[in-house]
């Protein structure tokens, strides 16, 4: 595992298990740097769960993503956002 990806796990354990909304956000702004799609939807449903403080840009960016996909993909996507909390 890269650097990264090592630091990424670390936030998504603190994120998911340990409810750190700061971890959350660190998460969101990573995937959004990396021009992810599902993934930055899961990640910004948790940073919304923790009350992390979103920006404008982030709500637009997730927008813009969401726009594209079905209401079933977007349920699927609410559905795995929802388990990888509660795990």
């Amino acid at each position: 595992m890269t650097a990264s990806r090592d630091t990424a796990a670390l936030l998504s354990e603190r994120a998911c298990k340990a409810h750190d909304a700061c971890a959350a956000l660190a998460l969101l702004e990573r995937s959004i740097a990396l021009k992810h799609r599902r993934i930055a939807l899961i990640r910004y449903l948790h940073a919304q769960y923790l009350d992390a403080p979103l920006e404008p840009r982030h709500h637009d960016y997730v927008k813009t993503i969401a726009a594209r996909l079905s209401i079933d993909a977007l349920m699927r996507i609410a559905a795995t956002a929802r388990a990888r909390f509660d795990a």
